[in-house]
């Protein structure tokens, strides 16, 4: 048996390659769900009755997919550029940081600058909490990875020290949260009823521009050579340094905007509850859209799904909701194995 190149990959051969993905991933937890011994149908269909199965359904859905696509997107920038930022989670919270310092009363602006002051300042500082992991690798070539993990644990103990103490809302009852944000700051809703927020217009936007800029730039061509190959890339006159670094602090903006998001949008303040993993599943959102800004809208939306989906199929026929992290990490693996596929062939020797 050997793998070998394809002549050539189709749009269509590629376009199709994380939809046989999925289907894939379906057909392999569907043993999981046989297992329980519920009906596989059943399951199924309950789960996108849950995730799209009515209006507030939808509404859910689409509100848990805010902050994937601002951490999904954050990936896929980074990833691209070779730079594995591993980081998105603590990224997501130092943008959460920022909203809450500004966003409480320091400041008060009318909404129509609050709001993108806040995305802002959240912004700036999930990127500037790349700034040594991404130092580091340009100067020293300490692995990011590692790095940028470790960040992680660091600024969630930041945030549990500053909601139990400095920042710790009086009003809370005691609960470990910080003040509330004011009304200026607060991301208007979508809908009347439903918990869809402003975030989603900015996500979707930030979507277009990312796409735009790697598409059209000379800095996302720039992106893209040092990604592709960075020794022809600095061979060729392009700093790959400071590419590496720009796009690091592209990354930790945006990954910073979706704890903006969350913070100003969804809950109103900050808890350290405020995401289940966000920046964690940004990394399968990403790898579903292989690293396409505008791929990760409709990843996004398919993660989301899996998981609010999965509640009210839990609720409904009582199958543990374990199932949706194993389909997410299922549709990751066959995503990689799929695009393989779509690029390489397999042929057997006679």
């Amino acid at each position: 048996m050997i793998i070998e190149p394809r002549p050539s990959v189709s749009v269509l051969r590629a376009g199709l390659a994380p939809v046989w993905a999925i289907l894939a991933a379906l057909a392999l937890c569907a043993v999981l769900i046989f297992w329980t011994g519920t009906s596989i149908p059943t399951a199924y269909f309950l789960l996108f009755k849950g995730a799209f199965g009515s209006a507030f359904a939808i509404n859910e859905t689409l509100t848990r997919s805010i902050p994937l696509i601002f951490t999904g997107l954050a990936v896929a920038v980074a990833f691209r550029a070779k730079f594995y930022n591993i980081g998105a989670e603590g990224q997501l919270y130092a943008g959460a940081l920022a909203a809450t310092y500004f966003g409480t009363g320091m400041i008060t602006l009318p909404p129509v600058l609050m709001i993108p002051f806040l995305m802002i300042v959240g912004a700036l500082a999930g990127g500037a909490l790349l700034i040594v992991p991404v130092l580091l690798k340009t100067r020293m070539k300490v692995d990011e990875v590692v790095t940028t993990l470790l960040l992680n644990f660091v600024v969630l103990l930041l945030v549990s020290y500053l909601i139990e103490g400095p920042w710790k809302d009086p009003m809370s009852l005691g609960w470990p949260q910080a003040a509330a944000v004011i009304d200026e700051g607060v991301l208007p809703p979508l809908l009347a009823k439903g918990r869809l927020h402003l975030g989603l217009v900015i996500a979707l936007a930030a979507s277009v521009l990312i796409w735009a800029m790697m598409r059209f730039s000379v800095l996302g061509y720039e992106i893209r050579a040092v990604g592709y190959n960075a020794g022809a890339a600095e061979f060729s006159g392009i700093n790959v340094s400071r590419t590496v670094i720009i796009t690091a602090l592209i990354s930790g903006g945006l990954a910073g905007m979706a704890g903006v998001s969350e913070t100003a949008g969804l809950k109103g303040y900050l808890t350290l509850d405020l995401s289940p993993g966000f920046g964690y599943t940004g990394i399968a959102v990403a790898m579903l859209a292989q690293l396409n800004p505008l791929g990760v809208i409709p990843a996004a939306i398919f993660l989301s799904a899996v998981y609010v989906g999965s509640d009210a199929m839990s609720r409904a026929i009582n199958i543990p909701t374990y199932i949706a992290d194993v389909l997410v990490g299922v549709s990751v693996l066959a995503v990689l194995c799929s695009v393989m596929l779509s690029q390489y062939r397999v042929r057997w020797r006679t």
